[in-house]
């Protein structure tokens, strides 16, 4: 039986108001050139709303398998590169703005627009805070490739690593095409691991990072 929908003045400014939601976190991953951008996060937002309306008239409550549909769209946005991994952040800001959405399409503004007050502080203020940390506690992941196969090199330069008040972490070791190769992830603060990169350069034991 085809459900009998009708569209209230009520449910114009749930529309709205999820649009208004998916538009602040929108512009914040269009400004930094983020899979989803502006179009996508307000599209999911509104996609949340309109599904929460239809399944509060059909006498649903709120129709949780949306949170399910949008799992789906946030890993689509997750790439795993060797050791790392980004669009972690990008895939929770969709599954917030769904959440925004569907708060939205239930009627609670103050909790829609609060939340992605909220949600805009984390992403940017805290993002000046994480820059901060990151300067004192930096992670670099250097792919090297030696000149042959003798493992000693990889010792020595662990070694010179370490003399610039860095910590190290080889996380993968393999041969290819008669030379040796190493990921190795470097920690520490990012002024010394910039003098790392300059001596790096110049060691005749790496033929390339």
């Amino acid at each position: 039986m085809p459900l009998d929908f009708h569209l209230h003045n009520d449910d114009l400014i749930k529309i709205a108001v999820a649009i208004l939601c998916g538009g602040i976190l929108g512009i914040e991953r269009q400004y930094k050139n983020k899979t989803a951008g502006f179009r996508t996060i307000i599209l999911i937002s509104l996609g949340s709303a309109i599904f929460t309306l239809i399944a509060q008239q059909a006498g649903l409550g709120v129709n949780i398998n949306v949170i399910t549909g949008i799992g789906f769209i946030g890993a689509g946005v997750i790439f795993k590169d060797n050791i790392a991994v980004s669009g972690l952040t990008t895939a929770a800001v969709i599954w917030v703005s769904a959440a925004l959405g569907m708060a939205a399409g239930a009627g609670d503004y103050l909790l829609a627009i609060f939340s992605a007050v909220i949600t805009i502080t984390v992403l940017t203020l805290f993002h000046y805070l994480e820059n901060y940390m990151d300067k004192l506690h930096h992670d670099k992941l250097f792919s090297f490739v030696f000149t042959d196969t003798d493992y000693e090199k990889l010792i020595s330069l662990e070694e010179t690593i370490k003399q610039h008040h860095l910590k190290v972490n080889v996380v993968k070791i393999s041969m290819h095409s008669g030379c040796l190769e190493a990921a190795v992830i470097v920690t520490g603060h990012r002024k010394h691991i910039r003098k790392l990169d300059a001596e790096l350069l110049s060691m005749p034991q790496i033929k390339s990072f």
